[in-house]
């Protein structure tokens, strides 16, 4: 038995599907691009959160070692993130650190007048009459976000910004 050939090649009624999957894939392309991009900004992200949190922290823990050193503090918060090494957008120690006066409460702290350097001038007392305040400094840090891609609903650019408040007395 033989097999009878045709020499047309096209088949009755059927459209050849050769190069769909090419086509579908340039549609789906731009979106698959989108995703990566979103997914690679995302990770750079939630790295500078890291770093801003990081330099807050070690600005924290050089007051709580050293005591009320503006400048120390500063030098502590700028040099302990290596996000953009001398680039932009640099770390920053915005707003300045600060140091007050407080009393600890179930809310957080309340800052009360006083008068520095606290020995030779006493501490105020708080409003138990017991208690007397506690000096504190607050470190902060800040970083401007670059997006790679601006995508519609997103701020352009965002700010990463911590901040951390520690007894030093």
């Amino acid at each position: 038995m033989s097999m009878a050939k045709t020499t047309s090649g096209k088949r009755s009624g059927r459209r050849s599907e050769s190069g769909t999957a090419a086509i579908e894939f340039a549609l789906f392309l731009p979106f698959l691009f989108i995703l990566l991009v979103g997914t690679v900004d995302l990770g750079f992200a939630m790295y500078e959160a890291m770093q801003v949190s990081n330099a807050v922290e070690a600005g924290m823990l050089y007051a709580a070692k050293n005591g009320w050193d503006s400048a120390g503090i500063t030098n502590s918060v700028l040099s302990a993130s290596s996000v953009y090494p001398g680039g932009t957008p640099a770390l920053t120690a915005t707003p300045a650190p600060r140091r007050f006066c407080g009393c600890p409460q179930a809310t957080g702290i309340t800052e009360m007048a006083c008068l520095f350097p606290i020995p030779p001038n006493p501490p105020p007392t708080c409003a138990d009459g017991i208690t007397t305040a506690g000096v504190y400094v607050q470190v902060n840090a800040a970083l401007n976000h670059l997006i790679i891609l601006s995508l519609p609903g997103l701020p352009v650019p965002s700010t990463f910004t911590a901040k951390a408040v520690v007894r030093v007395n």
